[in-house]
């Protein structure tokens, strides 16, 4: 059975993961908030950004870091600590994780599947520092996917809207919902357990020839014009 290592698996997106794979895999959750008992699931109480972390004394053949941010303001709104909250809780917390376990994934033939968002490739109005600090991640996705070749795979997933407690400002009433549904080509946003499934293939061995990419699932957002 393999080990995958979950940071923010408590709710949302992260939840979805552990749901869709505590049935298969061993699960180890590093969270603030502990999540529903299950003989497959072991769980930690950190603030990965705050915290020391952990030795495991376990192979961990995959790492999928969830924790993310949507601080949507305008660029007049937001001050520097706003640019430095969010690189914290996007990258450099996902940093920390990684330099941690990076030997432990590179002696199992890892995978490491971290997160974006759409707005990085579209441009959206108050996403200025959501979108600086995602792209971040997808240029860290890109280099560490080159300088672990053979060894760890690493990739990302790019969202749009997800229906999770982060976006629920964007979601408040079914006006809201029936807007943002509008907004997509396909007439709908996702649902946590849609992004669960593409990071789930992702951990797997039937990805095993798929490093150093990003992964728009965007229900047409940002690749379609109708």
């Amino acid at each position: 059975m393999k080990t995958i290592l979950i940071i923010g698996g408590s709710k949302g997106i992260g939840k979805a993961i552990i749901d869709t794979l505590k049935e298969s895999h061993r699960i180890i959750n590093f969270s603030r908030s502990e999540i529903a008992i299950h003989p497959n699931v072991t769980h930690y109480s950190i603030d990965v950004l705050q915290d020391e972390l952990p030795d495991l004394d376990i192979p961990i053949n995959g790492l999928v870091f969830c924790p993310g941010s949507i601080n949507l303001k305008p660029i007049g709104r937001l001050s520097l600590e706003d640019f430095r909250s969010d690189f914290e809780i996007n990258v450099v917390s996902a940093v920390k994780v990684i330099q941690k376990y990076i030997n432990v994934l590179k002696n199992n033939q890892g995978s490491v599947v971290l997160f974006s968002t759409v707005a990085t490739k579209l441009g959206m109005p108050f996403h200025a520092s959501v979108s600086a600090s995602k792209s971040a991640v997808e240029g860290l996705t890109k280099s560490l996917a080159g300088e672990f070749a053979t060894k760890v795979r690493f990739n990302c997933i790019a969202p749009t809207v997800t229906e999770t407690s982060l976006a629920e400002k964007l979601l408040r009433n079914d006006k809201q919902k029936e807007n943002m549904e509008q907004r997509h080509p396909l007439k709908k946003y996702l649902q946590p357990e849609e992004v669960a499934s593409l990071a789930s293939y992702l951990l797997s061995e039937n990805a095993s020839a798929i490093s150093g990419q990003v992964f728009p699932i965007d229900a047409g957002i940002v690749s379609l014009k109708l």
